[in-house]
């Protein structure tokens, strides 16, 4: 992908408007460091033929003076160029991350299933960071240093207008040759940050796998995987740092001609009695000078090399797709929820399918309890109410109306789903419980954790609402990460609730809690509960038992419990609940 320079004038400028007084301030800053840089070596030509002409010591002091003032000023103007750069940078680039964040949280669940969490991490954090010299000093610093070389240039030539146009020509051609060099090592640059990315990908799956990976004995397999992702790393690092060599020598031999030209020049034009010892001394340390806009040009265009690298891969990002909100679709209006699958397939890869002709009709107000082993779809039937995934062949309707039809806030803020797993963010227990929705005041919160029977556990908390929460439920028990996860349900109010039963055991207290929580929760509301125990099912008026994605029993769970034929009699009869795990 071939960026143009709009690509990249937009990207700054997007990100520096917010803060563009700062920005002012830096760029005074800089192009008032460059003035003092070209106006310096004066006072030193002055100081050498005042010296040479014998001037009084009292006129060398105060010229010296002036040098040593202009310096310390000079020092003064870096560190403010440092300061404000660096705040401009982090500014910009957490900006940059919250944006690329938001964006991949609106992506649909196919780009997830495609790019592991250390691959974002990767894109939203890494290349970012790579970005920070962009956002604060690159342009400037182009601009800035192009200011420094022009300066030069016209100062050389009011000296001498032979040397201006000897050290035009010189820096054209060393412009020219930079200019021809500035992309060569950007592919090798952006295959670096891929291969980086599919390494932390990588990393991030061997670890959240890595009790399975021990029990099978594949941890050397997974070193083995780990040590290819970083040969990839050094591959391509290898290529791009060898296309890096060749700017840097490319820059040294050209510099190397500079320094013999101002030689060489000075000599002629001091021989001939044109100019003075003085100025020879400018023409070498306008020579010395000119160095430091062309290595920084260089710097920057091998900075340019990641930069660009960064730039492209967030381009790409960005282009992927939001899944649709379907604004314009219908809104529910109705509780409870009427749910009604008609002749469903689906599957995740176009191949095999997870649900095969699923059909039923769930009442409002009414309780489904779903069984089938791992893998039956029974997850999955849930992810396609929550419009999570759209199906591959027939439809899905909420109070009558096809699914892709409604709007897709209106259908999610009106479905809960309670996972096993309860995830909880590292926030306070106020932030966790209403996802950052600051409209939900106080006293609802604290109502709902009363009727849960949570009030004595609220009241132990040192900070009330604003406690800290660990991510994970480290600093919850199992239990109360449950009937947390009810406490978000009630303050939504959805018409539908899909609750995967969870399977750990918990205490008789904790259970009890749970128990009365759900049936708190059911109330009023249509349900689908994911079963994992037999005794979860007495809240049932129907049972739909999955077999591979098909349908294996559906009905009406008294009538299916007292028919000696039906597999769920079977299954209440022989008590083999292993059989729904």
């Amino acid at each position: 992908m071939n960026l143009s320079f709009k690509s990249y004038w937009n990207l700054l400028a997007d990100h520096i408007r917010p803060q563009q007084g700062r920005f002012i301030l830096l760029a005074v800053l800089l192009f008032g460091s460059i003035g003092l840089r070209i106006f310096a070596p004066q006072i030193m030509r002055l100081f050498i033929d005042d010296a040479l002409a014998g001037e009084a010591l009292s006129t060398l002091m105060w010229t010296a003076a002036a040098f040593i003032g202009i310096a310390l000023l000079q020092q003064g103007v870096h560190i403010g160029v440092t300061f404000l750069g660096e705040n401009v940078a982090w500014t910009a680039t957490n900006a940059l991350r919250a944006e690329l964040a938001e964006h991949a949280l609106k992506l649909g669940m196919k780009f997830h299933n495609d790019h592991t969490p250390g691959e974002l991490i990767e894109r939203i954090d890494g290349d970012v960071t790579e970005l920070a010299t962009f956002f604060s000093q690159f342009a400037l610093n182009l601009a800035a240093n192009g200011l420094l070389l022009i300066g030069i240039l016209v100062t050389l030539s009011i000296e001498d207008w032979r040397v201006g146009l000897a050290f035009a020509v010189y820096s054209a051609l060393t412009i020219g040759i930079l200019g021809r060099l500035k992309d060569i090592a950007v592919p090798h640059q952006k295959a670096r940050r891929e291969a980086e990315g599919q390494m932390y990908g990588f990393i991030e799956e061997q670890l959240a796998g890595a009790e399975d990976i021990r029990s099978s004995g594949a941890v050397g397999f997974s070193i083995r995987e780990l040590f290819r992702h970083q040969a990839e790393i050094l591959k391509h690092n290898r290529r791009a740092h060898f296309k890096r060599w060749i700017i840097e020598n490319a820059m040294g031999l050209a510099l190397t001609l500079g320094t013999l030209l101002a030689i060489v020049s000075g000599y002629w034009l001091f021989s001939a009695g044109i100019v003075t010892i003085g100025t020879v001394y400018l023409f070498v340390h306008y020579l010395n000078l000119l160095e430091e806009p062309f290595w920084a040009m260089t710097h920057e265009i091998e900075s340019f090399q990641t930069i660009g690298a960064c730039v492209e891969r967030l381009t790409e990002f960005k282009q992927f797709q939001p899944e649709s909100k379907n604004e314009t679709g219908k809104v529910i209006a109705s509780h409870p929820l009427a749910l009604e699958f008609k002749d469903v397939t689906f599957s995740y890869n176009g191949e095999d399918s997870v649900l095969k002709r699923l059909s039923l009709d769930l009442k409002p107000a009414s309780v489904l309890g779903l069984l089938g082993r791992t893998g039956s779809g029974k997850t999955t039937l849930g992810r396609l109410v929550f419009n999570l995934y759209a199906v591959n062949e027939g439809s899905i309707k909420v109070n009558g109306e096809d699914l892709r039809n409604i709007q897709l806030d209106s259908l999610r803020q009106n479905i809960a789903i309670v996972t096993q797993d309860v995830q909880l963010f590292r926030a306070s227990i106020r932030e966790n419980l209403t996802f950052f929705d600051r409209s939900i005041p106080d006293e609802k919160i604290i109502a709902t954790l009363e009727n849960l029977e949570l009030g004595d556990w609220f009241r132990t908390l040192p900070d009330g609402l604003d406690t800290q929460l660990e991510t994970g439920s480290r600093s919850l028990s199992a239990g109360e990460a449950q009937l947390l996860a009810f406490t978000r349900v009630f303050l939504r109010n959805p018409g539908l609730v899909i609750l995967d039963e969870a399977s750990s055991r918990l205490d008789p207290a904790t259970e009890q809690k749970l128990e009365h929580a759900i049936d708190k929760l059911l109330k009023g509301r249509t349900a689908i509960i994911i079963a994992h125990r037999l005794d979860t099912l007495r809240r049932a008026d129907d049972v739909l038992i999955l077999n591979n994605g098909s349908v294996l029993e559906y009905g009406n769970r008294a009538k299916l419990a007292s028919d000696s034929t039906s597999r769920f009699y079977q299954l209440l009869q022989t008590g083999m609940e292993e059989v729904l795990a």
